[in-house]
């Protein structure tokens, strides 16, 4: 699945579109490599997503192409 959908499903950032734009600031990182949107994410990834002052850094554990907004929290692990 793609970073920028896995940010979206996952609810870590609200739309497609602004993780598009984080992507391409490189505000997202994989395992410690900065990557575009189009980057594939698998389970086990350790994802970094950085907000001006602060990071937010969580494991991958689920791919799903959609999920309800209560489920959105099972698909990843804060670290």
């Amino acid at each position: 699945m793609r970073i920028d959908k896995f940010l979206k499903v996952s609810r870590v950032i609200k739309r497609r579109t602004i993780a598009n734009e984080a992507c391409d600031a490189g505000r997202v990182l994989i395992n410690d490599k900065v990557v575009k949107a189009s980057a594939e994410v698998k389970v086990g990834d350790i994802v970094e997503v950085l907000f001006g002052g602060k990071s937010v850094k969580f494991e991958v554990l689920s791919l799903k192409e959609t999920t309800k907004k209560d489920e959105a929290q099972e698909l990843f692990k804060y670290l």
